[in-house]
């Protein structure tokens, strides 16, 4: 497979020779098969050993060959941030591991929920990756359309979230994302629906042909593209591509971390009347004063307290 070739790190602390294994970076993972790229771009087809935590792509793990293309996983390395969601038993899964970006698309078609996207937002915060907001089939917008969604969104910039408006059928907008992604490890997540298939296949034209290798180094065919897939950027950078969803839940934190998610509520967290407000309902409040005053945004404020109640099963 013909992709940019990374460098691995090894920790500090431990050598590949003190654990008798190679270091490898998880580009894929599927059941009990993991696809393991060595230092040379090589792709391996491995398990993992038994008492071993389930790797996720973006993990970097140390691992052993057992035949020409397999291997066996013998460590998963500390991970320096990891994205995770509640499954639907709301036990905490993670979707990925070592990434420092997460780029959230969003379009015009289908409609989508502010509450989501701030989800995702509050997530990136929360696990110290730099959120972006991709508005995507920006060329379904007529000038109007897209002077009325701009100033919908107006208060991301304000906050100081980058705001990208793209099309894929134009590349209006392309050349700013591809230098937003260069020499970073992004994530791209977002509802079903909203384009980002295409997006994933601007970004990589050769994509076919790595799904395709990919494919046939786990035997299981095309069954690559419906899994959390990791793809070098031929720019620099590391691309991870999630399949969309219907919705996006927040792991359980407490509330005086979430609130520590959005970044406006920061200046003002610690000045409140009482030093356990939830800044839901407390008098005294100086998250909801600067809400009033409009330092805030009230559609934020709402989200916020939504995440609350819903943490918390109080309103």
């Amino acid at each position: 497979m013909a992709t940019r070739r990374s460098k691995i790190r090894r920790p500090s602390s431990q050598t590949p020779e003190k654990h008798n294994g190679q270091p490898g970076l998880i580009l894929a993972h599927f059941g009990q098969v993991s696809l393991v790229e060595d230092g040379n771009g090589e792709v391996f087809r491995c398990a993992t050993r038994r008492n071993l935590p389930r790797t996720v792509c973006g993990d970097r793990v140390l691992w052993q060959a057992s035949n020409p293309r397999e291997g066996v996983i013998v460590r998963v390395l500390e991970r320096n941030t990891t994205l995770t969601r509640p499954d639907n038993n709301n036990r905490v899964r993670p979707v990925a591991a070592n990434l420092n970006q997460i780029v959230t698309v969003i379009a015009c078609k289908p409609s989508f929920e502010y509450g989501m996207l701030d989800r995702y937002l509050v997530a990136a915060e929360l696990i110290g990756a730099t959120p972006v907001i991709v508005v995507n089939k920006s060329d379904l917008l007529d000038t109007e359309s897209r002077a009325k969604l701009e100033q919908r969104l107006a208060i991301y910039e304000q906050i100081g979230y980058s705001l990208l408006f793209i099309s894929t059928r134009t590349a209006d907008g392309l050349r700013d994302l591809h230098q937003q992604l260069k020499s970073h490890t992004s994530i791209l997540v977002g509802q079903s629906g909203v384009g980002k298939s295409s997006l994933v296949q601007a970004l990589l034209p050769d994509l076919d042909i790595r799904i395709g290798a990919l494919s046939q180094v786990t035997g299981l065919g095309r069954h690559t593209t419906t899994v959390t897939t990791l793809y070098h950027l031929p720019d620099g950078g590391d691309l991870i591509d999630s399949p969309g969803v219907r919705d996006f839940n927040l792991s359980p934190v407490p509330v005086d971390q979430l609130a520590q998610g959005f970044r406006e509520f920061r200046a003002y967290l610690g000045q409140c009347r009482f030093h356990n407000c939830r800044h839901a309902s407390e008098p005294g409040c100086a998250v909801q004063d600067a809400a009033r005053s409009g330092a805030i945004n009230q559609r934020r404020l709402a989200n916020y307290k939504e995440l609350v109640r819903m943490m918390t099963g109080r309103t």
